[in-house]
């Protein structure tokens, strides 16, 4: 073997070996930041939590450090953040997307993000009764299809300020 091909062997070598060193330190990593916002508020900035459970399109589910990179788009529903001191704080989110990185942040971009504590319970039933009534007069498709998109929001709605 020449000198040559034994030095581009090396480096192959020495390449691939860095490359798996930083995938496994990525893969042990306990900091996940989360960066959570709708327009009109941040609830978090790049805070690193132990667990994100989302509701989406594709099913509901957990994310902890090291979850596999990921896009979806949300659904309206309950998103959960568990802090890494252990405290729970619980989000309705009507839609949205949630981003997960190769490096474990996480991003979630919300149309519409309410802390559950300030959710209405009698003003989200009003509003699903009103949902249905709309869906049930509606006369063309487009009216039927918003009328249905509402349904499903205010089902939600229900459903978490329970």
């Amino acid at each position: 073997m020449s000198v040559v091909f034994k030095i581009a062997i090396n480096r192959t070598f020495a390449t691939r070996m860095a490359s798996m060193a930083a995938h496994m330190s990525r893969r042990h990593a306990s900091a996940m930041p989360l960066t959570f916002s709708s327009p009109y508020q941040v609830y978090y900035n790049a805070v690193d939590v132990k667990q994100v459970d989302v509701p989406s399109f594709s099913g509901s589910f957990g994310i902890l450090p090291n979850h596999v990179p990921t896009l979806a788009v949300l659904k309206p529903g309950l998103l959960t953040v568990t802090e890494n001191e252990g405290n729970v704080k619980k989000y309705f989110v009507s839609s949205g997307t949630i981003t997960i990185n190769d490096d474990s942040s996480v991003q979630v971009l919300a149309e519409e993000a309410v802390p559950i504590e300030n959710l209405d319970r009698s003003a989200a039933q009003a509003a699903l009764s009103q949902a249905q009534q709309e869906l049930n007069s509606a006369s063309s498709e487009v009216a039927k299809a918003e009328a249905m998109i509402a349904v499903e929001v205010s089902e939600a709605l229900v459903q978490a300020s329970n």
